[in-house]
Formats: structure tokens, C-alpha cells, sequence
């Protein structure tokens, strides 16, 4: 008896039997229905490992199937059959819950690879939190049970994701936790700051160059493309990529291959494009600064990574994991918070999300005396980039600051810190992601003391 059982679901007796002989020769126990009721009707009998339908069915059509089952049988993996040129319906496949798509007319070892990595699903860690990666991850809130919940979706698919939150929430993170929950887990993960290329370099970095193509191109170079082969290329901040390498890019996901500066041929790359920024694309849109049709590749399948003030709830459990996290790395025994430095962390806005938590509980542990933080030690009013909100017995919300001049210096310092931080501290693509000048970005960090 086979391991393994799927469901085939086509109205054309001949493609059934194609993919059923495809299948069985994968030692498959193989089942067919012509119909979205015969479908509904043997899904009901037992479990299948995989489901494959065609998009058009004589009572119905295909999405009805994919959302049923997305819904419903969780666990099992279902592919699409589209016709050639429907990329509209294709996408919202994905979005229903495909795992992935073949297309008309069936390429037999496509479907077998896709088939293969619908198996593997099996052998995915079912829980977020055995992933390794997931450590980083803190947090019982709502807002974070529903984000794991999300990631646990979305990494069962193979469709594109786009990953959408401010600086300093985690959005490598969540990232790297759809690779490890996907059926790539075992290939590679390769994480790219777009804003961080200098524009000259993107179409090497990206796609590779063969030796003397440019000056100083001494040697062969893969590519970030090629890099990620068979596993998942992370593109963040993907807003920073100017208009010309966003056609470029956009050609490479359309037909699935690259082509090195200087070689005169296109090389097919398998890789699953997840991409992140803290900026909304739509807007970028309609400003015609991002083009619409890579938009609509990139953004199959949004997940949206909260901020930290949007989860207050969750501070003391990351506060005692960064606490921990120091003092074990320096050797120093582990402190706790006064209650009053606990209750300003409480009530603070946090603008660097949990970057920033993590960046104010380390100058702290440095800088505390004895076994407790103090609230001085947070350094809130004077150190952070932005200022401890609180509220008064009539409800509006004031803020606690008595020095105004050193208060906007901090913004201005966070703002050019974040933004040297995202571009590895290369001033120049810093300044333009600010949208000041190089000079203007140098001089600004010798008056603030950035080194």
C-alpha cells in the first residue's frame, strides 16, 4: 500500500489520467473527480496528502475547491492548473490558499518537483515555536498569536509574500520563520537590503557577472539569485529599488531566470521571493515611484508585523529575554527592573519599535548599579529617541520633557541612526533614503556626535 494518496480534479479524462500515471509511478495511491461535487464527495471519504484541480469545472471552478480545503483540510497541499496567460486567476489562487501552480500544457517533471515539495510539507515542524529562529519571536498578545498564525499560513504556499512594518518590528524575522516552516527550509535563506546597493552594483549583486564583463569584475560572480537556488530570497526594504531594476527584477520573476552581466545566456533559478518595507507600496503606486505589475507580483500575500505599542503586554516578557540575552553573553549576573523603570517602559511610545527596547535595556544593563534598573538607567528623557507619554486625570495625553532643544536633536539623531542602520552605514544611500544631501547627512552627524 502506498504511502502517500492524492486527489486529481480536471474534467478532461486525459489530463487525469497523465497526472494520475505521473503520480502512481511516485508510489501514490491516486483518486479522481471530474466535478467540484464528485471532488467535495471524496474529500469527505478520507485525508490526501495532495490535491491537484484545473481552475474550470462543469459545476464551478477551482477557488471554490482551494478555499474549501484551505479552510477545512489544513494540512493537505493543493496545486492549481492554469491555463497559459491567466496570471490574474493564478494569483488569486495563491491568495485562496494554493500551494503552488502548473501550467497547461503539463511539463510532467515540473508537476513531479511540484509534488515532491508538497510531500515535504509532511515533514515541516507543524509548531512556529520548534523553529530555531522563533526565539526571536516573544510574545502571547493577540496581535503576535494571530502573526504566527499568519506565518504558519503562509509558509505552506509557495506564492510570493510581501511583509509590511515599521523599522525595528522583526520583518527579517518573520521573514526567516516563513523559510523554516516552508518546504525550503533545508536550502537557502539569502537576505538582501535593497537600500544598502549602490545603484551601479544592483544588477551584479543581484543577478552575477561573469569575469572582464566591467572593470574590476576579476572573477565569476553568482548572484543573489543564484545564491538562494532551490530556497527563499528575502528582498528588504524593496521600496529603495529604483524603477530600472524593478523592470529588471520584475523580468527574472515572470520567466524564472537570469542572465549575468556579460554572458550571453539566461541561467533558471527556483527561489521564493518574500520582500519587506516599512513603507506602503500602494501609495508608492499611485505615485508611479514603484511600478504597479511588480506590485502585484510581490504582493500576492501580505502579512503585517505589529508595532510594539500596538502590544504593550508583551514588554515584560521581551524586557526579561534582552535582560537575559546580556547577561549571559557578559558573564554578569542577571537584574530586574524597579517598578517604576517597569511601568515607564510600560507607558512608553517606543518609535524603534523593538529594536529600540532592545538597544535601551542593554545601555541600561551597562549602566545600572546594584541588583535593580533604575528608571535614570532607561535614560528616557534624555538618551532615547523619542519622549515617555503619560496622561492626565482628564484624559489627554502629555508629554514629559523639560528640554525641548535636546528632545528634537534625539529625533533627528534616531531618523539618521535608523536610517544608517537599514543602509549598513553607507552615508550616501542613507541620505538619499532621508532625502538630504550627502553634506548636509555629514554635517549633520558631527553635530550630533554620530560617528
Amino acid at each position: 500500500m502506498s504511502q502517500y494518496t492524492a486527489l486529481i480534479i480536471d474534467d478532461e479524462p486525459d489530463i487525469r489520467d497523465l497526472i494520475a500515471l505521473t503520480l502512481q509511478r511516485m508510489d501514490m495511491n491516486c483518486y479522481q473527480a471530474g466535478s467540484v461535487s464528485e471532488a467535495l464527495a471524496l474529500l469527505q471519504q478520507r485525508p490526501y496528502h495532495f490535491c491537484i484541480t484545473d481552475m474550470k469545472l462543469p459545476d464551478g471552478n477551482g477557488l471554490e475547491i482551494i478555499e474549501l480545503c484551505h479552510a477545512k483540510y489544513t494540512d493537505m497541499p493543493i496545486a492549481m492548473i492554469t491555463a497559459f496567460g491567466s496570471m490574474d486567476l493564478a494569483v488569486n489562487a495563491l491568495k485562496a490558499g494554493a500551494f503552488d501552480l502548473v501550467a497547461k500544457p503539463i511539463d510532467i517533471v515540473r508537476l513531479r518537483e511540484l509534488v515532491q515539495a508538497a510531500l515535504r510539507l509532511t515533514k515541516v515542524p507543524a509548531n512556529i515555536d520548534a523553529v530555531p529562529s522563533a526565539q526571536g519571536l516573544l510574545g502571547s498578545s493577540a496581535v503576535m498569536e494571530q502573526l504566527k498564525e499568519n506565518i504558519r499560513k503562509v509558509a505552506r504556499t509557495q506564492a510570493p509574500v510581501f511583509i509590511h512594518g515599521q523599522s525595528g518590528t522583526g520583518k527579517e524575522l518573520v521573514a526567516k520563520l516563513i523559510h523554516h516552516q516552508s518546504v525550503r527550509a533545508s536550502q537557502p535563506f539569502i537576505a538582501v537590503n535593497c537600500g544598502a546597493i549602490p545603484k551601479d552594483l544592483m544588477e551584479s549583486e543581484f543577478f552575477g557577472h561573469v569575469k572582464g564583463s566591467f572593470t574590476g569584475a576579476s572573477s565569476d560572480k553568482a548572484g543573489f539569485f543564484k545564491a538562494a537556488q532551490g530556497g527563499t530570497l528575502f528582498l528588504d526594504e524593496v521600496a529603495e529599488l529604483p524603477l530600472d531594476m524593478q523592470a529588471k527584477l520584475l523580468r527574472v520573476i515572470q520567466e524564472k531566470a537570469v542572465r549575468a552581466v556579460g554572458s550571453e545566456h539566461e541561467d533558471p533559478v527556483d527561489v521564493r521571493i518574500v520582500s519587506a518595507s516599512h513603507k506602503d507600496l500602494q501609495a508608492l503606486v499611485d505615485k508611479e515611484a514603484f511600478r504597479q505589475d511588480l506590485y502585484f507580483r510581490l504582493n500576492v500575500i501580505q502579512v503585517c508585523v505589529p508595532r510594539l505599542a500596538e502590544r504593550p503586554e508583551d514588554i515584560p516578557l521581551l524586557t526579561r529575554h534582552f535582560i537575559r540575552k546580556y547577561a549571559q553573553e557578559w558573564g554578569m549576573p542577571e537584574v530586574d527592573l524597579s517598578p517604576r523603570a517597569a511601568d515607564a517602559l510600560q507607558r512608553y511610545s517606543f518609535p524603534g519599535n523593538v529594536r529600540e527596547l532592545e538597544n535601551i535595556l542593554q545601555r541600561a544593563f551597562t549602566m545600572a548599579e546594584g541588583e535593580l534598573i533604575s528608571i535614570d538607567d532607561l535614560s528616557l528623557s534624555d538618551e532615547t529617541q523619542a519622549m515617555t507619554q503619560s496622561h492626565s486625570d482628564d484624559g489627554e495625553m502629555t508629554i514629559e520633557t523639560n528640554n525641548l532643544e535636546a528632545y528634537l536633536e534625539n529625533i533627528e539623531r534616531l531618523a539618521i541612526t535608523q536610517a544608517l542602520e537599514a543602509t549598513r552605514w553607507n552615508k550616501t544611500a542613507a541620505a538619499e533614503k532621508l532625502g538630504i544631501s550627502f553634506r548636509a547627512l555629514r554635517y549633520r552627524c558631527k553635530k550630533l556626535a554620530i560617528d
